[in-house]
């Protein structure tokens, strides 16, 4: 055996996983003492998503030697939403070019999946510097796009000190969204002045299924940049999708 975690609480799982898998088919999972992370790009090159699942998460976690296993993304959310939430799930490599999973609650189940080559280049978001950040509900944001979704297929996020507006606009309708400074729904506001930029609902709306990862979320983004959106539980998990931006019609 090279690698073996059990995990009480599957949600960190199911509901990280399956969102991923809409966005990305194939990546590859770097398991270390630290944990388990994946960095990998959508095929268009479009968006990224970065997730950390760390060791103190884990009931039990050991790995003899560092490993990247790759994986088909969804393979593995197929076997996870067969997975009740209740379950104690047991994740393993060392037999055969496999990733076991079994899940013990009333029953014992297993299943395998086949460990797969993945090639990919790390994209380079280390060099991101945003100009403003928003932490709010996570509720709150995932309304905010589904309101922009019944206008158009795209989403303009503003902000300045005074507050943060998701908006859209079509022909003759229009939807927008603003939490002032002291609204309840905004916990936090960082900006240099007044930003403003465009993003794709498609995407969006695919990285918003991650929502109940956590209650709140942090939004990062410049004038016509790329948005980072970041999921986060204190000492177990990390999601972040980054998106590119849309050319602005205004």
């Amino acid at each position: 055996m090279s690698f073996k975690a059990v995990l009480s609480d599957i949600d960190l799982l199911k509901n990280s996983i399956p969102a991923i898998a809409e966005i990305i088919d194939e990546g590859v999972f770097k398991v270390d003492k630290n944990g388990i992370s994946m960095l990998a790009p959508d095929r268009t090159m479009v968006s990224v998503t970065e997730l950390r699942l760390l060791a103190p998460a884990f009931d039990e976690f050991s790995v003899e030697k560092d490993e990247n296993i790759g994986l088909n993304l969804s393979h593995f959310a197929d076997v996870l939403k067969r997975i009740g939430s209740g379950d104690k799930l047991t994740l393993e490599t060392g037999k055969g070019n496999m990733l076991k999973i079994t899940a013990k609650g009333a029953s014992t189940r297993t299943f395998e999946i086949p460990l797969i080559e993945v090639t990919t280049e790390k994209p380079p978001i280390d060099q991101l510097a945003f100009e403003g950040s928003v932490s709010m509900n996570s509720e709150l944001f995932d309304a905010g796009v589904s309101d922009a979704e019944v206008i158009g297929d795209s989403i303009i996020l503003e902000a300045g000190p005074e507050g943060f507006i998701m908006r859209a606009k079509g022909d003759v309708r229009s939807a927008n969204l603003e939490l002032k400074k002291n609204d309840k729904g905004l916990l936090k506001l960082e900006t240099k002045g007044k930003i403003k930029a465009q993003y794709p609902l498609e995407y969006l709306k695919k990285m918003m299924k991650a929502g109940k990862v956590a209650k709140h979320l942090t939004v990062e983004f410049s004038n016509d940049y790329p948005l980072r959106l970041t999921f986060k539980t204190i000492d177990k998990m990390s999601l972040s999708f980054i998106l590119a931006p849309r050319v602005s019609e205004e």
